[in-house]
């Protein structure tokens, strides 16, 4: 199933995907000397592209996994990601350049369905971390969409979303949304430099909450531990090790 929702997401991109829109802008003098998430992504997209339709078309989703990794590994580590405008649940605009602590990104859209323990465990690393961590759900949807299958998340957790009807000369929609697949999450430090990407825990439909929980926990915290290396955490010690259950 998370195969055919990827695939789904790289079609409407490979359809849509347009070489001369992908112009990265440069808001600031730092961004003629940094890495840019988008520009690196200009640079190396024909072909991606070209390899990954073709690993699909012939169903080889081992080639497939293993040209997303190449990408992610030898492309888009250690890139900035570009700021570009988002707005809140409660349509304010803002920069997304307005988070300034090390980031745990989630990138979604409202027809991902998450498991039973995602948004639990989610909510559950904000609470104990979200002091030192900018825990931040994007939802690449409509204000209405966003707000309703957001409603579950903590107040610890920031949702924001980007209209695409509303954006469509954003480059870093195309970047961000159609390259690298739905839901995808991003590990940032506090200058929205990438240290890493990873595809969030997909279980079969009826995989039980604890199992659901349990995995995602650990996915999440995982990410945890590697922004630990950008930044002290400030935590209480009675949750750490803590048995879920």
């Amino acid at each position: 199933m998370s195969r055919k929702l990827l695939l789904l997401t790289f079609l409407i991109s490979f359809s849509a995907f347009s070489q001369d829109t992908l112009n990265a802008p440069v808001t600031s003098k730092d961004t003629l000397v940094k890495p840019m998430f988008s520009q690196e992504i200009t640079k190396n997209i024909n072909k991606y592209v070209k390899q990954s339709q073709l690993a699909y078309h012939d169903q080889d989703y081992v080639r497939a996994d293993f040209l997303y990794d190449s990408l992610v590994t030898h492309v888009i580590l250690n890139t900035y990601l570009d700021n570009f405008k988002v707005k809140k649940r409660s349509g304010k605009q803002i920069e997304f350049n307005d988070f300034k602590k090390p980031m745990i990104l989630l990138s979604t859209a409202s027809w991902c369905t998450p498991g039973s323990g995602t948004i639990p465990a989610l909510n559950e690393i904000a609470h104990t971390y979200g002091k030192n961590i900018d825990f931040v759900v994007l939802y690449w949807d409509t204000k209405k969409n966003a707000r309703k299958a957001s409603k579950d998340f903590s107040s610890n957790i920031q949702v924001i979303y980007v209209d695409e009807l509303e954006n469509k000369s954003v480059d870093i929609v195309k970047d961000m949304k159609h390259t690298l697949g739905l839901p995808t999450c991003y590990l940032l430090d506090e200058n929205k430099k990438i240290i890493d990407i990873r595809r969030t825990v997909i279980h079969p439909y009826h995989t039980d909450y604890q199992t659901s929980f349990d995995d995602n926990y650990t996915a999440f915290y995982a990410g945890v531990q590697l922004l630990h290396r950008t930044v002290t955490i400030e935590t209480s010690l009675e949750v750490i090790g803590v048995d879920k259950n």
